[in-house]
This record gives C-alpha cells, structure tokens and sequence, in this order.
C-alpha cells in the first residue's frame, strides 16, 4: 500500500508494526506513531514489561520521542496514530502535548479515555476511531488468547 492511497490507513499499517513488535516481545500489543507533515517523526510500542514501568505505555513512550525530535513539548500540528484508545493517563499526555488529531484502532471500554469523555483532551484535538479496528482488535485477542493457554 502506498501512503498516497490513503494516508490515515498506511500509518495505521505503521502503527500495526509496532504493536506486532510488542507481541513478539511479549508486551501487549499496542503500537503508535506520530506524524508531523506527513512524516512519521516517532514510533513506539508498549515497553511496560520490558522496563517495569506502568507508565511505558507505547503513546506515552511515542509523544516523548516526538517531542524531542522536534525540539519542541507541544505537538501541535501532530497526528498520533494508536491501535487501541488510549487510556486516561495516555489521554492526559496527549492533551498536555496538545496533538492536533488522534486516530486510533480498537476501543477500549474498560480502561479507554472515552469513558471519562474528552474533557482531559485539548479542545481543538480532533479524534477518530475505527481505523483498521477490526486487524487491531483481533491483534489484541489473539494476544490475551495465547497467554490463557
């Protein structure tokens, strides 16, 4: 696929790479990236196991790469393309970054911002979800599965 295609989908595809990534270091497989002007500046996946860091959460991890690779705290101007909704403490990074644009995958009805609403998010962050949420979400379950067994 190329990214003149479709844009929000080649980097959902990116971000699917980096949740893959997670799962084969057994992580759970979460993957974001961040794109400014087209270009993906940061990509990042759940490191939480890896580091014994809760708070090593892929947005997390991704949003300080991008802000050092533009020399800059606020995002502004940014998309962050997540696999699943991200969670509170996720969301209140991304606010303070003030992101212009989310787009995320899979939801997330246990732990996913969106049951507290947007509130924590900036006011001009534009948010969309359902991309690719099916490949993201079975990515998920196939994870949670092979762990039961």
């Amino acid at each position: 696929m190329s990214i003149f295609d479709n844009p929000d989908e080649y980097f959902m595809q990116q971000a699917l790479r980096e949740a893959r990534d997670a799962r084969d270091e057994g992580e759970i497989p979460v993957g974001a990236i961040v794109v400014a002007d087209g270009t993906i500046i940061a990509r990042a996946h759940n490191h939480t196991e890896r580091l014994h860091d809760v708070t090593a959460h892929a947005e997390m991890l991704a949003i300080t790469a991008a802000a050092e690779t533009l020399g800059a705290k606020y995002l502004q101007g940014c998309t962050l393309y997540v696999t699943l909704e991200p969670c509170v403490m996720c969301a209140g990074a991304i606010g303070w970054a003030q992101l212009s644009r989310i787009v995320y995958g899979a939801s997330d009805p246990k732990r996913g911002f969106a049951t507290l609403g947007r509130a924590m998010l900036h006011p001009k962050t534009v948010v969309e979800q359902g991309l690719l949420a099916d490949e993201c979400e079975q990515l998920m379950k196939d994870f949670f599965k092979s762990r039961r067994q």
